[in-house]
């Protein structure tokens, strides 16, 4: 059975400066339409940055839709048609000051697939060496080095909250200690 959903019509109903909003009417595969509601985003990237010590590099900021201070690993929002590991290295760079002579691919997560369009890319970074950050004007966070294994302790005891990060954790946990415990 082919499950694909095709557009029929799309209202924007807001254009931003981050998102854009628009209700679609889409054909069903039987025949029937939907409504379906979609957040355009272009993408982000996520950065798990390992120290020699095998400490994470986090970043810590207040995020305004929950009105709480949360924890993330060091990432950005893409521009279109932004190439995202260029993306990457530089967001690593601005929040935290720091360079990696090595990155790995840990691949694309989806954060909202009922809704968003949002793709999140994510690296592991490794061999780093330090400057200073270089934070956009209106960004105000608070570098924090996590030990990797009670990074992934924080994860499976629900301390870490954010998606992105959790999976980054997880995926970097398992790169260096496989099915060590």
């Amino acid at each position: 059975m082919d499950l694909t959903e095709k557009p029929i019509k799309q209202d924007y109903i807001y254009k931003g400066k981050i998102i854009n909003v628009r209700v679609d009417d889409a054909l069903l595969p039987d025949g029937g339409t939907a409504k379906r509601e979609i957040v355009e985003h272009p993408g982000g990237v996520c950065v798990a940055a390992l120290t020699d010590e095998n400490e994470l590099l986090f970043v810590e900021q207040f995020r305004y839709p929950y009105f709480e201070l949360v924890l993330e690993l060091p990432a950005g929002k893409l521009e279109y048609g932004e190439d995202p590991f260029e993306a990457g290295k530089r967001e690593l760079r601005e929040e935290t000051g720091a360079v990696a002579s090595h990155y790995e691919d840990l691949g694309k997560l989806y954060p909202t697939p009922g809704y968003c369009g949002e793709i999140i890319h994510m690296y592991m970074a490794t061999e780093l060496r330090f400057g200073e950050q270089a934070l956009d004007e209106d960004e105000f966070l608070e570098l924090k080095r996590i030990p990797l294994k009670e990074a992934f302790k924080m994860v499976m005891n629900n301390e870490i909250r954010d998606s992105k990060t959790q999976v980054g954790i997880v995926k970097a946990y398992y790169r260096v200690y496989g099915d060590e415990k």
